[in-house]
């Protein structure tokens, strides 16, 4: 447990069914509307958001994702693989719980840890809601059981139809400690649901340990 993950969660796609239905009853029921967009600027430059590498934290459970500048405090979940190796959503009902991959890196741990939220559900916007309107070098704090606070600055912020989703980009083993948050956004139809994936690139750039 902890190591490098060897499978690809979410092979070109983040979302459960119950996500795309719970999407078009939001939508059609005239809620708070589609979840917010990255812009262009926020995508890959080649560069890293500002703040240093820093060395990576052992392995540890995360049990809380901060995110101030969206209003995300939300408790973790672990996650698995289905049958078909895709990532198992969060369970649908709690609209503020973040769901880890348990058996991939956990955050601050050398390697891209990855964490995905539901962007609504029946009650309206969930915990990743917002995660879309996140700008490179804002931060993010991941608190952990051996009582450890990871720090991490957003590296970039892009979408993909879920048809071309870069597994690879996304799920590659990093040498440094990195994050990567998915959940469902682009565009929206009745019929499927939404088309693509939201995800927010970050890497480690500070540690706190108790």
């Amino acid at each position: 447990m902890g190591g490098q993950q060897t499978r690809s969660p979410w092979p070109g796609t983040l979302a459960a069914g119950t996500a795309l239905v719970l999407g078009a009853w939001l939508v059609q029921h005239g809620g708070t509307g589609l979840p917010p967009g990255p812009g262009a600027d926020q995508a890959f430059d080649g560069r890293a958001a500002a703040g240093p590498m820093v060395p990576p934290l052992p392995h540890s459970v995360p049990t809380r994702l901060r995110i101030p500048v969206i209003g995300v405090d939300a408790p973790f979940t672990p996650l698995v693989l289905d049958g078909d190796g895709r990532l198992q959503a969060p369970p649908e009902a709690d609209r503020n719980l973040a769901g880890w991959y348990r058996d991939g890196s956990a955050p601050g741990q050398q390697g891209a840890a990855i964490v995905a939220g539901h962007v609504d559900n029946r009650q309206g916007p969930a915990v990743f809601y917002r995660l879309g309107s996140l700008r490179k070098g804002d931060q993010l704090e991941v608190l952990r059981a051996d009582r450890a606070t990871a720090f991490f600055a957003v590296d970039a912020v892009e979408v993909y139809p879920k048809a071309e989703f870069p597994d690879a980009k996304v799920y590659a083993p990093t040498r440094d400690a990195q994050l990567r948050l998915i959940t469902c956004g682009g565009g929206f139809s009745r019929q499927d649901g939404y088309d693509g994936n939201v995800v927010v690139f970050a890497h480690l750039v500070r540690t706190l340990r108790a």
